[in-house]
């Protein structure tokens, strides 16, 4: 379990992006990566999340904002 992406997940749904983005920033691997674009497709930067999610060779994904949360919650719950 990935508890740092996680920890950053649950504090984007509280509402402080500052706090999950401080937080996600200190990690690079691929969900980090992964987090770290979902982030600023939220803030509605998308080049800096096309950055992030083409660093794990993935496009910005078309689902919706939630969608793409549940996805990295999943993600995290089993990443090792």
């Amino acid at each position: 379990m990935a508890v740092e992406h996680i920890q950053a997940l649950d504090l984007v749904a509280q509402g402080d992006w500052e706090g999950a983005h401080s937080l996600i920033q200190n990690y690079h691997d691929e969900l980090a990566s992964l987090v770290h674009g979902y982030l600023h497709r939220e803030e509605g930067d998308l080049s800096n999340a096309n950055y992030w999610y083409s660093r794990v060779g993935q496009d910005i994904p078309e689902n919706s904002l939630e969608e793409e949360f549940d996805r990295l919650y999943q993600l995290a719950d089993i990443y090792p």
